[in-house]
């Protein structure tokens, strides 16, 4: 495939990166306005959670049958057929009167529409661009999409607050329109003569749906021992079989994608691929970013907005300094340092992420503010984007470029079930501290009732929602609880929110640390693509 000219390329990774950005935006901005929509579809926040869960769950079940999608249909018209999916479902979704109507457009035609954009953008980057030119074009692809992640909260506030979180869905649309009357600039593969496998299709699409789903209700139903009014199977929550049959799920996948292989037909994933050491330590990379950056765009909004009661435009605001430093690295590193070795590159990002992370964990105490995040956020920034100059083009180069579509599913499926296991272990561990923290100290404060502390250990056992200082004060209020009482359970909750915090980015940076372990399989050399007969 002959590349676009080089005047072309920096159009070409425009739209690629629109894309990408188009992917990430709607689920942040959807965390800091899940009130006003819950409060517009007259539904609750439970219901806006659902919708985000199913979301999370469609994209990361059916990304590797989307990568196999793109290569028998091509690159370039599947990532068209994506956009038209998913500009339906943002449109549907903008006209939403309830919450049916927004499952359907957000959570099924979005979903479905992102798990065909996502793989082919990653085949299409291989299409377009050298091997020399890949790492940086990965990066800004990668740094596009966690703009978005950033930039959401100050954009879904701002949009929220002034007009309508309608105007984000309706905006994707127009952004959609506007690829679509560009994207045949864009160089494209031929379609492959292959068959899909349809059962092959379903058993991965089961299996990482269950684990998935499984990982996002962790939270509510417990890991293992049920919480209260959770399905128990056999003494055991759901979730733990849900785990264990997706993971059975996946074997009889890889056993069947094995006995295609053998007899010469064709695999939804070439079982061989997974035994890449550059492709499994690429994809464990993309699993640990994005479980770690899902654990910090959950703790960071929590501090900034319900500990310090900013608005969603300011929390957003806070959140900048993030996104700023990960674009100048992502671009900046490939640019001057073409040649780096991207194992050390990736250890060092590590490295900042990781100390970024526990200067957040330090920061939390009593007399904290908003400044506290703003060298942290630089950090992470720093260290994304280093890991984002480096990991789609490692990823890619472990393999031939007819293989780049299968890999584009991987990739993305280690992303989402990266972000999704972030998001589930971070919120679990914060939830569980916070309970702990608030229950022993309501019992040990001399200053609450007996009867309140019994009370209190009785009804909060189950999860103490993490509350700001304004809505506690309304609850009690609305308890009828004495105000020296109350000013005791405030005091008492504010403590225990700061130490719920500490706990989880020390898990975070925990598993940014264990991260480390996984460098070792990166390249020490430059990426270039293997040869298309490797």
């Amino acid at each position: 495939m002959s590349a676009p000219p080089v005047t072309s390329r920096s159009f070409v990774l425009l739209v690629l990166a629109a894309g990408q950005f188009l992917m990430t935006l709607d689920s942040s901005v959807m965390n800091v306005s899940m009130a006003t929509v819950a409060d517009d579809l007259d539904t609750t926040i439970t219901g806006i959670q659902t919708a985000i869960t199913l979301y999370t769950l469609v994209m990361a079940s059916l990304m590797i049958t989307g990568g196999k999608v793109g290569a028998i249909v091509g690159r370039r018209r599947v990532f068209g057929i994506g956009l038209v999916i998913y500009g339906l479902g943002s449109f549907v979704t903008g006209l939403a009167p309830n919450l049916a109507i927004l499952l359907v457009g957000w959570s099924l035609l979005e979903g479905l529409g992102a798990a065909l954009i996502m793989p082919a953008i990653v085949s299409l980057v291989a299409g377009n661009f050298p091997a020399e030119r890949r790492a940086a074009a990965y990066g800004m692809v990668a740094a596009a999409g966690a703009m978005a992640v950033a930039v959401g909260p100050l954009l879904g506030g701002a949009v929220t607050t002034f007009a309508s979180w309608r105007y984000v869905f309706f905006g994707e649309v127009i952004i959609v329109i506007a690829i679509l009357l560009v994207l045949r600039r864009i160089e494209d593969a031929p379609a492959e003569r292959i068959r899909l496998d349809l059962l092959g299709s379903v058993l991965s699409a089961v299996g990482l749906g269950a684990i998935v789903f499984g990982v996002l209700r962790s939270s509510e139903w417990g890991w293992v021992r049920p919480e209260s009014g959770a399905p128990v199977l056999f003494g055991l929550s759901a979730v733990i079989w849900l785990l264990l049959g997706g993971l059975f799920t996946l074997y009889l996948f890889l056993r069947r994608q094995g006995y295609l292989v053998d007899r010469g037909r064709d695999p939804l994933v070439d079982p061989a691929l997974l035994r890449n050491r550059q492709l499994v330590g690429g994809s464990t990379m993309f699993f640990a970013q994005f479980a770690v950056q899902a654990g910090v765009f959950f703790t960071v909004p929590l501090f900034l907005s319900v500990v310090l009661d900013l608005s969603a435009v300011e929390t957003g605001v806070r959140i900048v300094p993030l996104s700023v430093a990960l674009v100048l690295a992502a671009a900046g590193i490939p640019k001057f340092r073409p040649q780096a070795d991207p194992r050390r590159v990736v250890r060092l990002g590590w490295g900042v992420i990781i100390v970024g992370v526990l200067m957040l964990a330090a920061g939390m105490d009593p007399g904290a503010d908003a400044a506290v995040v703003s060298i942290p956020m630089l950090l992470m920034g720093l260290g994304l984007g280093a890991l984002a100059s480096q990991l789609g083009a490692v990823t890619v180069s472990a393999v031939p470029d007819s293989h780049s579509s299968e890999v584009g599913g991987i990739q993305n499926t280690a992303t989402q079930l990266g972000a999704s296991l972030g998001t589930a272990l971070i919120g679990s561990v914060l939830i569980a501290t916070l309970t702990t923290s608030v229950v022993t100290g309501i019992e040990q404060n001399p200053a609450v009732p007996v009867a309140v502390q019994q009370q209190a250990s009785t009804e909060l056992a189950a999860g103490v929602p993490f509350l700001s200082d304004r809505q506690l004060a309304d609850a009690l209020d609305n308890a009828g609880v004495d105000d020296a009482t109350a000013e005791a359970v405030r005091s008492v909750n504010a403590d225990a929110r700061l130490e719920a915090l500490q706990v989880a980015f020390a898990v975070t940076a925990l598993i940014a640390v264990l991260a480390l372990f996984g460098t070792g399989l990166l390249p020490r050399r430059p990426t270039a693509a293997p040869s298309p007969t490797t």
